[in-house]
């Protein structure tokens, strides 16, 4: 039967992957630079609706795919931080890498499922956010355990911890910014688009633009983190050193990108427009 509504769209057994693709990626989906992910717009967009359609078929719901892919990423975390020597480093980092490439598909996914079956919720935002929270956190913490070469304490456990705690910062001061408004009775969003993310300050705002530009903060994010990862296990293998090198360099690069960028993401938005 049909889903109730202003439209003719088919129900959720008998949508075809076209369908999928019409009603569960609504225009300029993949245009949303700072809410769209790179890997969604490079291939994941493309990949997503099939799934989504299987996912309808099979009976799941936005939530409970929302709960996979939370999984998934805190999975990609514990298969990272396994004690391996050899060979085995490289196969953990390639676990890690491909559990987070199906979080990021199931990202994908419950989004489309949502719109499609028109059953997007407060619940389905609050539940994604903690899923980007709990993934990011879980792969760092990881890293750390990885860096130390087993579940023991040690400096890199620490360095990973620390790293864990910038990215949970770092989207706590983002998510914050919404709160702090909701709280003063102003909208979500401020007027003025993307003219209210830039700091007042100039010499900020050109800070803000070379940081944005060189992209490093992007190396704490679960995708690329993940990738990083498994280059540095590789590294590590051909290396033959019988430590991991690479990957306590990687953890030594992330815990300072994380710090400096927890710092700079809370200048910034106290700079901008964003909390007037």
């Amino acid at each position: 039967m049909p889903l109730p509504g202003d439209d003719d769209r088919p129900g959720r057994r008998s949508a075809s992957v076209a369908d999928v693709r019409r009603w569960g990626q609504p225009p300029g989906l993949k245009d949303r630079r700072n809410e769209e992910h790179w890997a969604g717009r490079l291939y994941m967009r493309d990949l997503s609706p099939y799934f989504a359609w299987l996912a309808m078929r099979m009976g799941f719901s936005p939530n409970q795919l929302t709960y996979m892919m939370m999984a998934c990423g805190v999975a990609a975390g514990a298969v990272v931080s396994l004690p391996a020597t050899g060979l085995g480093v490289l196969w953990t980092a390639l676990g890690g890498a491909l559990l987070i490439q199906v979080y990021l598909l199931l990202d994908c996914v419950d989004g489309e499922v949502a719109r499609y079956l028109r059953q997007t919720s407060v619940a389905g935002v609050f539940l994604d956010r903690i899923g980007h929270y709990l993934s990011e956190v879980s792969l760092l913490i990881g890293l750390g355990f990885a860096a130390q070469g087993g579940w023991t304490s040690g400096g890199y456990t620490e360095l990973g911890l620390v790293a864990a705690l910038g990215a949970a910062l770092i989207k706590a001061e983002t998510d914050n910014v919404v709160v702090a408004r909701a709280k003063s009775g102003m909208p979500a969003d401020p007027s003025g688009g993307d003219r209210a993310l830039r700091p007042r300050s100039t010499g900020i705002a050109l800070a803000r633009q070379a940081a944005s530009m060189l992209r490093f903060h992007r190396i704490i994010g679960a995708v690329e983190l993940s990738l990083l990862i498994l280059a540095a296990a590789a590294l590590d293998v051909v290396l033959g050193t019988g430590t991991p090198a690479a990957i306590r360099v990687l953890t030594v690069a992330v815990a300072a990108v994380a710090v400096v960028q927890t710092l700079l993401h809370l200048v910034s938005i106290l700079a901008s427009r964003r909390l007037k």
